[in-house]
């Protein structure tokens, strides 16, 4: 069975919580895959990455 990453940091990473969820065909039924469902130290990383780019999306798109 496939089992998905996380995407934090632009790069795909492994979980570590060891708690995974089903990922579902929708035409099926059938469990196709499973998803790492993070932990508190992996959510604290992928919030401070955002945190880090927010003011460079912030100024896509303005004139200097």
């Amino acid at each position: 069975m496939q089992e998905l990453t996380h995407y934090i940091g632009g790069e795909h990473v492994k979980g570590t919580s060891g708690r995974f969820a089903d990922v579902y065909n929708p035409a099926t039924g059938e469990v196709q895959a499973k998803v790492p469902l993070a932990s508190a130290d992996e959510m604290a990383k992928a919030v401070e990455i955002c945190r880090s780019a927010k003011p460079q999306y912030g100024q896509i798109g303005r004139s200097p």
